[in-house]
């Protein structure tokens, strides 16, 4: 975290934490290695499984604290998908939940100490973000044909205005994927290298109360900025609903 080099004082790297390693020997990373990305990928699914199908296997009446969790997931998700998209939202649900799932997952998991958060590298969020901009757009044009284009042509909109409006309804849609992705990812690297830092000075002795209190501070507002990035996500992800069900955007 810390360390003394050549007489320099005190150094570290915040941002070592983010580097992707090998667990079983030295050499370089190649597309079948088992990393730490990869491991702490299964320990967030091996949470979600936990959580989700043995903690409420039992389906007991008067639930217990794994059950009620999991039930409150479940039915927060549902409600929000049935607000903003309305019924036919709801068919998406299992596809919404599990994109919440992981995210939340990932970013808890994260601040335990010695972790790895998976959602700090954009390789993660890229590749969720374009999966849920390639599922609508393929389901949009499945369903509605070239029809899913009048999502661009605000009908409302006074008609010069309606080809400049269409313009930069177009271009928001493609950066739409870019620009999730790196927030969550930039949400996610600024957390945990102030963490660090202040970590860092936790090894200086005249300093090491007030790095204490600050690291303290920052893990309970990591918790709420961590949650709120996982809702934003999910209204994100959930208000494509409507592009997909041709509900109106005018």
């Amino acid at each position: 975290m810390a360390k003394e080099e050549a007489g320099n004082g005190l150094v570290f790297h915040p941002m070592d934490q983010f580097q992707i390693k090998t667990l079983f020997g030295d050499g370089p990373v190649h597309w079948y290695s088992f990393t730490n990305v990869t491991l702490w990928m299964g320990l967030t699914l091996l949470a979600i499984f936990a959580l989700l199908v043995l903690g409420t296997s039992r389906r007991a009446m008067i639930p217990n604290r794994i059950q009620s969790v999991g039930e409150l997931a479940y039915g927060f998700i549902y409600r929000m998908i049935e607000d903003v998209a309305g019924k036919d939202g709801v068919r998406y649900f299992p596809h919404i939940m599990t994109l919440f799932m992981f995210i939340v997952f990932s970013n808890f998991l994260g601040l335990l100490p010695m972790a790895f958060t998976t959602t700090s590298h954009i390789a993660v969020t890229g590749v969720l973000a374009m999966g849920v901009f390639l599922s609508v757009t393929i389901l949009g044009f499945a369903k509605h044909g070239l029809g899913f284009l009048s999502v661009f042509w605000i009908s409302s909109a006074p008609l010069p205005l309606r080809p400049i409006l269409a313009l930069i309804e177009v271009i928001s849609y493609f950066v739409r994927p870019l620009s999730h992705s790196i927030r969550l990812a930039g949400n996610m690297m600024a957390g945990h290298a102030v963490i660090k830092v202040f970590a860092a000075f936790a090894a200086v002795l005249a300093i090491s109360p007030f790095a204490i209190v600050a690291i303290t501070a920052i893990y309970l507002l990591s918790f709420v900025q961590f949650r709120k990035s996982s809702y934003l996500y999910l209204y994100l992800f959930s208000s494509t609903g409507p592009v997909a069900c041709n509900l109106s955007y005018t």
